[in-house]
């Protein structure tokens, strides 16, 4: 039950309810694949694996036969939910109506879950695998030739146009198509300073268009910067930004944000705003996904 509802009380000063600073809505949610699922897991792609020609080099030769290597990978549902309640007493106190404003501040509360299901992915351990979900592709130990490809960082440095390319590098090593393939970037704050302290990411000089518009970088390098502080920290508390392929992740939805609001009798007839979410998310393929560590 909300205890907060008192403070916005008011004699006259103000018709306006305003939300506190907060991020509003999924900022990630459409820079990935979406598919809707139902049941208690579900697999989210069907993976064929490349092959090898094979070269002709006698007449009438056997026909040479290979083994199509095959994966998949699942995803789980995780259900998010919020409640709080509505004195109507308060109601008759305050001038403003809150209930319009608590489904909005619940829905925002949703997207944010769905950001941070699509951040606890990104970078997991327990990424499941195989024909019936049964096997555990780590982060930890992905790599395309080196232990490291997938991991760019340097010690005490923030974000910089060097580890942009290393990142574009290692996507590119990967065979990402970048000419089809849109790219992403999720930063913080400390970050996009980063990296409008950098002279190549905000002249014309290196660039054929402004990169800079109102003071904010939102592209650069064939990347679209995605700003969030909900980014987790990795290794010596530095910020882990992940660099990433649109086809590297998926979004899964059994259930999208539904809302309510209802009298409940047994709460001498208090207004409850309801909000709820069933989604899940997992990588796709590792290789389409670069971490870049940034000190802050």
């Amino acid at each position: 039950m909300s205890t907060e509802i008192p403070v916005g009380f008011s004699e006259d000063f103000t018709t306006e309810v305003d939300l506190l600073l907060q991020e509003r809505g999924s900022k990630f949610r459409s820079a990935c694949m979406e598919k809707t699922f139902v049941g208690k897991s579900a697999k989210a792609v069907e993976q064929i694996g490349a092959v090898t020609a094979v070269r002709r080099t006698t007449r009438h030769a056997d026909t040479p036969l290979s083994n199509t290597p095959h994966d998949a990978r699942w995803v789980y549902p995780a259900d998010y939910e919020f409640a709080d309640l509505i004195d109507p007493q308060d109601e008759l106190r305050a001038i403003a109506s809150f209930q319009s404003s608590y489904v909005q501040n619940a829905v925002h509360a949703m997207r944010r879950a769905h950001d941070d299901e699509f951040l606890s992915a990104i970078f997991s351990d327990t990424t499941k695998t195989g024909e019936d979900g049964g096997d555990t592709t780590s982060w930890n130990t992905y790599s395309t030739s080196t232990a490291t490809d997938h991991l760019v960082a340097a010690t005490g440095v923030g974000m910089t146009v060097i580890k942009l390319r290393s990142a574009k590098k290692a996507l590119m090593a990967s065979h990402v198509d970048v000419d089809f393939d849109p790219l992403f970037v999720g930063i913080a704050a400390a970050q996009h300073d980063d990296l409008l302290g950098e002279t190549l990411t905000t002249s014309l000089d290196y660039n054929t268009r402004p990169v800079l518009v109102d003071g904010r970088i939102s592209s650069f390098m064939g990347f679209n910067f995605i700003d969030s502080e909900r980014l987790p920290t990795g290794a010596g508390s530095a910020r882990s930004c992940p660099a990433w392929a649109k086809s590297g992740m998926l979004f899964a939805v059994w259930n999208d944000v539904t809302s309510r609001v209802s009298e409940l009798p047994g709460k001498s007839y208090s207004v409850q705003v309801y909000s709820k979410t069933t989604i899940g998310a997992t990588r796709l393929e590792e290789g389409k996904v670069v971490e870049i560590l940034c000190a802050e």
